[in-house]
C-alpha cells in the first residue's frame, strides 16, 4: 500500500512539473496599445553597453539614440517609459518571455530574426565592418585569417564575421559589444567585427591606432514586438512614419549620429514590416 501511495505521489509531482514546464514554455500573452495605456508605462528592451545607440550613464540615467526615438514612442502613447538594459544574446528571449513590450536595441533586420521576433519599419541604418590596426594590410577577406578577431555573440558582426572569414580564422566571441571593444583595446585580439561606431570607441581609448578595413553589410535596425501582434506593430509603424516626416528623426540623428537621416528602404526580402 506505501508503495502504491508513492507512485500515485509520484504520478501527481510528475504532473504538477510538466504543467509547469508547459506553463513556462508557453510564449507571452499578445500585449496591445490599450493595454499599454491602461498601464501608464511602456516597458522597453535597450542595450546598456552600446553608445550612441544605448547606454547607462553614470548617473545610471538610460540614454543614447535607441533611448530617445523609445521616450517618443512612450510620448506618442501617453505613457512614461522603463528602460530594461539587455545584454546582445537575451534581447529576443526577453520579449519573447514578456519581460519587455517592444525592443528598441540595435536590432538588425535580419530575415533568420524576422521567424522570431515582430520588425516594424526601419528607423535608422547601420553597417557591420572589421576594425584593425592601421599598420595591419587587411584589405580583403582572405586577410582575416591572420589575425585573431572578436566579436559581440550573436549579434549581427558575429554572423558576418563567421560568413566571411576563411577557413582556420581564429574568432573569439564574447558577452556584448563593450567586452569585445575591450578585448581590442587590451591586446586580447587583435581586430574587431563591430558596427560603424565602434571605431568612436576604440578612438577613445587607443587613438590613433585603428580603422575601420572591411565592410561587411549595410543593416538596417528596427523595433520588435512578439510574432502576430498587430496592434502594436501597426502602432510603432504610424509612429516611425510620422517622426520621419515631422523632423524628430532628423532632430535625434543630428544629436547621436552626426550624419543625414537615409533613404530607408520600402522592403527588404524575406522582413515583413506588418504583421500578419
Amino acid at each position: 500500500m506505501f508503495k502504491s501511495m508513492l507512485t500515485r505521489r509520484n504520478a501527481m509531482l510528475g504532473a504538477a512539473a510538466l504543467v509547469a514546464a508547459v506553463t513556462l514554455a508557453q510564449p507571452a500573452a499578445a500585449i496591445t496599445p490599450d493595454e499599454i495605456k491602461a498601464r501608464g508605462k511602456i516597458i522597453v528592451g535597450i542595450q546598456g553597453d552600446n553608445p550612441p545607440w544605448g547606454f547607462v550613464t553614470s548617473s545610471g540615467k538610460q540614454d543614447g539614440l535607441d533611448a530617445d526615438i523609445a521616450t517618443l514612442f512612450a510620448k506618442e502613447l501617453g505613457v512614461s517609459v522603463e528602460f530594461v538594459p539587455l545584454e546582445v544574446n537575451n534581447r529576443i528571449p526577453a520579449l519573447t518571455a514578456g519581460r519587455v513590450d517592444v525592443l528598441f536595441a540595435t536590432m538588425a533586420m535580419l530575415p533568420d530574426r524576422a521567424k522570431a521576433v515582430q520588425f516594424s519599419k526601419p528607423y535608422v541604418a547601420n553597417a557591420i565592418v572589421l576594425i584593425g590596426p592601421k599598420s595591419a594590410e587587411i584589405k580583403t577577406n582572405a586577410d582575416m585569417a591572420k589575425f585573431t578577431v572578436g566579436v559581440a555573440k550573436g549579434a549581427a558582426q558575429d554572423t558576418q564575421v563567421t560568413k566571411n572569414a576563411p577557413a582556420g580564422t581564429t574568432i573569439r566571441r564574447y558577452d556584448g559589444d563593450a567586452p569585445s571593444v575591450q578585448a581590442l583595446v587590451s591586446g586580447q585580439v587583435e581586430t574587431l567585427g563591430g558596427n560603424i561606431f565602434y571605431m568612436d570607441r576604440v578612438e577613445k581609448a587607443r587613438p590613433g591606432e585603428f580603422e575601420n578595413k572591411l565592410e561587411f553589410q549595410k543593416l538596417y535596425n528596427g523595433a520588435c514586438t512578439r510574432l502576430g501582434e498587430k496592434e502594436i506593430n501597426a502602432a510603432l509603424n504610424t509612429f516611425i512614419d510620422k517622426i520621419k516626416a515631422n523632423g524628430e528623426l532628423k532632430a535625434v540623428y543630428d544629436k547621436w549620429m552626426k550624419v543625414p537621416v537615409p533613404e530607408f528602404p520600402e522592403t527588404l526580402e524575406g522582413i515583413p514590416f506588418a504583421a500578419n
